[in-house]
């Protein structure tokens, strides 16, 4: 479980903030999110083969745009 120790004179809001960078961080809220519905494992593949290919997609938009900056 992920706690925090508030520390002297430390407003709530910063603790509070504090408290959802370390949630974050643990991917506790990424994963209870994943499991609040079940999700078939062809539509699990699917999704995470479309944001694979988004990210290659981007990778090679940056080389070619690094690519065109040098030439």
């Amino acid at each position: 479980m992920t706690t925090i120790i508030p520390k002297l004179n430390e407003p709530l809001d910063v603790a509070l903030r504090r408290f959802r960078r370390a949630i974050e961080n643990t991917g506790l809220l990424k994963e209870l999110r994943a499991r609040m519905s079940y999700v078939k494992p062809t539509a699990e593949r699917k999704r995470k083969k479309a944001a694979a290919f988004a990210l290659h997609r981007g990778r090679v938009r940056e080389c070619v745009a690094l690519h065109l900056r040098l030439a």
